[in-house]
This record gives structure tokens, C-alpha cells and sequence, in this order.
């Protein structure tokens, strides 16, 4: 997709400048989250809403740009990742149209997911923003937000260079890591989580925290059992998926 297939008659008033200084370096999708496209769209150019963000992408692929890129949209509101703490000032927020946990959420359209490739490589190729700082908002406030979830198609993205994707290990029931246990086991997960950029505790104790933390991993990597337990085939995709990470970051 072209900047010139971009659909720019919709306008939000909820930006501000970004930091002096701060580079544009993070992409962080999301979904809607409302019963109705239009209604997310008409939202987001809503001053009372206080949200906005760089783009929307409908289900049939229509894009809009509702900020420029030079300004602070709000999308990601309070948020952490790999120690920064305002992904606002350094980042571009696409708003994916689907109704979301709330409101029904389902799959993706084809259409709709090659429109959101297509915007990302035409942002990648304006901005430096390596593999590793394309990131889910469940990933960056894993505390309040699921989206986009499980169903969007980080591998189908990361076949054309959008983000980090490892094959997730296969479910695995064997003993897992889980709520209340500690120890040394439970160290390495942690220290595995903060590699990968998620605001974890560094304790050794399983906590709800880590459950929390766990679980927004497993939407993002991990997604055909998502409920906050570290079982074998978590930790198995956790640890190749903080190899990537760190090969990433070196490059």
C-alpha cells in the first residue's frame, strides 16, 4: 500500500508535539475495541474521548490517518516497554477495526491484514523501528489491555518484516510454573520476560504480576492456550523467542 492510497478526510484533535528529542522507533498495533468501525473511527476524532491515533484500518482494508506522524497521538496510553515508560512520545499507533473481547472478537479478514501490512512497511521504510520494537498494546500494559489478542497473525506480519515471530512449541501439559511458586525456576522465567521488553517483577516469587505478564506473552507468542501459567511449552517459546530478541538488538 501507497501513502497515496490513504484516506486523510478524517481528522483527530487529540495529539500533542512529541518529546524533544524522542525518536520514532516503537509501532504498536491494536484493535478497536467497539461494535462499529465507524464508531471507533468517529471516536478517535473525538475531543472528549482524550484517544486517538495514527491510523485505523477498517475490515475491508480502508485506511485513514487521523494523525500525522510527526505528532504524539494517544493511544498507548500508561504503558512499559524495555524500560521506557512513554511509548506515546517515540511511537505510531495503528488502530485495528474489530469489535474485541467486549464485543465479539473474530478473526481478521484477509483484506484487512494486508492493508495493516502494507501501512506497516510504508511506516518501517520512513522510520527505523527494528523487529523487536513492533509490539502488541497487550504487551506494553499488560495490566489493562488484551489487544489486538490471540487471533491477530503476528506470524503473517513477521513474513514480511513486521516484528519478531519463533513457531510456538507445541501444548505441553506437563508441570507448569504457576501462582505461588518460587525459586530459582521462577527467576529465569522473569529474567526471560524483561529480556523481551514486559515490565516484570525480578523476585523469584510467581506472582499475580508475573501471572499477568505470562499471560500477555502468551497472547502475543503463545496463543493457542492463553491463562497466565508457564508450562513447558511457554518456557519452551519464551526462551527461543528472547534468543530473537537479543539476536534483534544486536544487529
Amino acid at each position: 500500500m501507497s501513502p497515496y492510497d490513504i484516506d486523510r478526510a478524517w481528522s483527530s484533535p487529540n495529539s500533542g508535539h512529541r518529546s524533544p528529542g524522542s525518536a520514532i522507533d516503537h509501532l504498536v498495533l491494536h484493535y478497536t475495541g467497539m461494535r462499529s468501525e465507524e464508531g471507533a473511527r468517529d471516536w478517535l476524532c473525538d475531543p472528549r474521548s482524550q484517544v486517538s491515533s495514527h491510523y485505523v484500518v477498517f475490515e475491508n482494508g480502508r485506511v485513514f490517518q487521523l494523525v500525522d506522524e510527526s505528532r504524539r497521538a494517544w493511544h498507548a496510553g500508561r504503558s512499559f516497554w524495555q524500560g521506557l515508560t512513554d511509548l506515546n512520545s517515540r511511537s505510531i499507533g495503528i488502530e485495528i477495526a474489530n469489535p474485541g473481547h467486549e464485543f465479539g472478537y473474530r478473526p481478521f479478514p484477509d483484506r484487512q491484514i494486508e492493508a495493516v501490512i502494507g501501512l506497516c512497511r510504508s511506516i518501517l521504510a520512513r522510520h527505523f523501528i527494528p523487529p523487536h520494537q513492533v509490539v502488541a498494546h497487550s504487551d506494553v500494559a499488560p495490566d489493562r489491555k488484551e489487544d489486538p489478542g490471540e487471533l491477530f497473525p503476528w506470524e503473517w506480519c513477521a513474513a514480511f518484516g513486521i516484528g519478531l515471530w519463533v513457531p510456538p512449541a507445541p501444548l505441553d501439559h506437563g508441570q507448569a510454573l504457576a501462582f505461588g511458586d518460587e525459586g530459582e525456576k521462577v527467576l529465569e522465567l522473569q529474567r526471560l520476560l524483561v529480556t523481551i521488553g514486559f515490565d516484570a517483577p525480578i523476585a523469584g516469587q510467581f506472582d499475580e504480576r508475573t501471572e499477568t505478564v505470562v499471560r500477555a506473552f502468551q497472547r502475543h507468542w503463545r496463543p493457542a492456550l492463553i491463562d497466565g501459567r508457564a508450562d513447558p511449552s511457554t518456557l519452551d517459546t519464551l526462551t527461543r523467542v528472547a534468543a530473537a530478541f537479543e539476536a534483534s538488538r544486536a544487529s
